[in-house]
């Protein structure tokens, strides 16, 4: 039984890291908190399940156009909106994320209503047993992996490419970067498109697995947010580990004294990391 809850939570876990992903980039970069970041994912939600309703697109298939989708959007958010404000002060970057957040949930409550919806797969049900001790659900599976994918494909663009050099000096050293010859806003403006295609790529998965509504970005943007300060800013593991640490924490809290705590125990672990380990498990030390 607790290896069941434990597999599950590790499967939830893997798109928690997902989702945190994106934050963390923008926020590793660009010094800024994102927010909106919820609404994205919201936003790549219900670009799977209107391509899955009108045109019958396989949800996994629809993974490329939501990324897509809301990488433009991001780099147009970016260069359009936030590049205005980019060197005021943390607060003002905040109001205008804000602001972002709340044109976009009540853009999609105008067009969709506040209707709770759900993609139905014909195969949404099915799943393997391992011994008589564990099952797991083949969709979850899939999505998990393709989180890992995702993650390895980030990797790959931020270490072992030139545009993840311009990122990664830009996240160092802002003037060095300038020097060297490193277009800032550019570099800024696609930080923040693979944020946001990152968010994409989890609003599918999300939208896949559980309910979607035009207002479920405000707690999504908040468990990004603890899986980011629990992992720690400054690599791609830190969201990893911070999102299979909520989800395997979460699915056996919400075991032992049941689901309506879930969000509780998020944000208990929240207050535990930053009382211990302000800087998360893999931050580094003054």
């Amino acid at each position: 039984m607790i290896l069941q809850v434990i597999i599950n939570g590790i499967l939830k876990g893997g798109l928690y890291a997902l989702m945190a992903i994106g934050m963390s980039l923008i926020w590793g970069v660009m010094d800024i908190i994102n927010i909106a970041h919820g609404s994205f994912i919201m936003l790549g939600a219900f670009t799977t399940y209107w391509l899955f309703t009108l045109f019958g697109v396989d949800p996994f298939l629809s993974l490329i156009a939501s990324t897509i989708v809301l990488f433009v959007l991001g780099y147009a958010v970016q260069k359009y909106l936030i590049n205005l404000v980019i060197r005021a002060s943390a607060f003002i970057t905040l109001i205008l994320a804000f602001g972002i957040e709340i044109f976009i949930n009540n853009l999609a409550l105008v067009l969709w209503t506040a209707d709770v919806r759900m993609v139905k797969v014909p195969y949404g049900a099915a799943n393997f047993s391992i011994g008589n001790a564990v099952t797991i659900p083949i969709v979850r599976l899939l999505a998990f992996l393709l989180v890992i994918v995702i993650s390895i494909v980030l990797y790959y663009i931020l270490n072992r490419t030139n545009l993840g050099r311009s990122i990664r000096a830009t996240s160092q050293d802002l003037d060095a970067a300038r020097l060297v010859g490193v277009d800032v806003a550019r570099t800024y403006a696609v930080t923040f498109g693979l944020g946001v295609g990152a968010a994409g790529a989890a609003g599918t998965l999300w939208a896949i697995l559980f309910p979607i509504s035009p207002m479920m970005g405000g707690i999504l943007t908040l468990k990004s947010f603890v899986v980011v300060i629990i992992g720690g800013l400054g690599s791609m593991l830190g969201p990893l580990i911070g999102g299979l640490t909520l989800g395997v924490t979460e699915a056996l809290g919400s075991n032992w004294f049941g689901a309506t705590y879930e969000n509780l125990i998020s944000f208990t672990i929240l207050v535990l990391v930053l009382v211990i380990r302000p800087k998360g498990i893999l931050g580094g030390t003054d």
